[in-house]
């Protein structure tokens, strides 16, 4: 993975209550950083195994500050502070509507689903079919039948569903896809990795009546997006 150094793949040895306390460690930590403030993204972080959601071959790895490479092409699950680096900012919280762009692992859309409960919707979107397999499998073996998984273009949204009250692109992208700026509910949130002379940075979108509001968050490193919208 560029700008990473990603350890060699190995045959699995933690057992689970090993990677329950690295998990609990690595909460903790992202506590104390600053990082993690929420009390439902706290409690989703302790509760998803994020080792259920990596190839079996970097499973002792989960909680390396680390991305990993997934099926697909340049797929990858992002490092353990990357999900409250986007969903603290989105103000992510219960019985939301959440759209994801790239399910990555399904990790993200797992995590998001605890967030939002049971009054909340997940909708996660994948452009390549084998890393949506993955995802899928993986959700689908950790009982998360509820989350609507859409193996298309995740630039041009899904409409089915919309307005959404926050939407995460977990790709970057020169611009924000025109869709899903249309199918963000006025009033709500959007994050996404957008290119600014050559440098990645996080920005927040904001909805309102009279337009939509931008704030650069920080630099970051993310994957181009596919599809319509993505880098040509």
């Amino acid at each position: 993975m560029q700008g990473w150094r990603v350890p060699p793949p190995k045959g699995p040895t933690k057992s689970k209550e090993q990677l329950k306390r690295e998990r609990e460690r690595k909460v903790r930590s992202l506590i104390r950083s600053g990082q993690l403030k929420s009390e439902r993204i706290k409690n989703a972080m302790l509760k998803v195994p994020r080792e259920d959601f990596m190839p079996e071959c970097y499973r002792d790895y989960a909680y390396l500050e680390v991305p990993f490479p997934l099926p697909g092409k340049q797929a990858s699950i992002s490092c353990p502070h990357s999900y409250p680096l986007f969903y603290e900012p989105l103000g992510l919280d219960e019985g939301q509507r959440f759209l994801e762009v790239g399910v990555g692992s399904g990790y993200g859309a797992a995590l998001a689903r605890e967030v939002v409960g049971n009054d909340g919707l997940v909708v996660s979107m994948e452009i390549d079919p084998l890393t949506f397999d993955f995802a899928k499998n993986n959700l689908e073996l950790a009982a998360y039948h509820d989350i609507v998984l859409v193996n298309a273009d995740g630039g041009l949204g899904y409409p089915e569903f919309s307005p959404y009250d926050r939407i995460c692109v977990t790709a970057s992208c020169t611009g924000i896809p025109q869709p899903l700026l249309e199918q963000l509910k006025v009033g709500g949130r959007l994050i996404a990795p957008v290119i600014e002379r050559g440098v990645q940075y996080l920005e927040l979108h904001e909805k309102r009546e009279q337009g939509v509001t931008n704030e650069l968050l920080c630099e970051v490193l993310y994957v181009p997006l596919r599809g319509r919208y993505g880098r040509k």
